[in-house]
């Protein structure tokens, strides 16, 4: 597995042991991990720090789903390169291709694999 030592990831979900479990794997492995629980905790986290490595946003949020979300990061300059992973229960070839055409650089299935997280992850962030 590569270091992911000098990763810094946002991860964004409504559901506390959605993050609880992502953010333990990630740490495991070195990464800096920054919580999220709504689309707009997000942007003012985005605003307030430094651009993340990647960015980890579930798909089904009240409020501000995760396609929203990303319609308002996208809509940054500084922001539109930050990859973007949807984490998703839903993974029909639909969806897939839904959250692809949305601008996502991928997606992972709930409930992550934590033993293949990181990899799935890695291989997202560097295609």
């Amino acid at each position: 597995m590569e270091d992911i030592s000098n990763w810094d990831v946002i991860i964004v979900d409504d559901e506390p042991s959605n993050l609880g479990v992502a953010e333990l794997v990630l740490e495991h492995y070195g990464a800096t991990v920054r919580l999220a629980e709504s689309g707009e905790k997000c942007l003012q986290l985005l605003k307030e720090g430094q651009q993340p490595t990647v960015m980890l946003i579930d798909i089904q949020m009240p409020e501000m789903s995760g396609f929203e979300l990303l319609d308002k990061v996208r809509e940054k300059d500084v922001w539109q390169n930050i990859p973007a992973i949807a984490v998703t229960a839903h993974a029909m070839e639909e969806d897939k291709r839904r959250i692809l055409a949305a601008g996502f650089n991928g997606h992972l299935r709930k409930p992550i694999n934590v033993v293949t997280f990181v990899d799935e992850i890695m291989e997202i962030v560097t295609q």
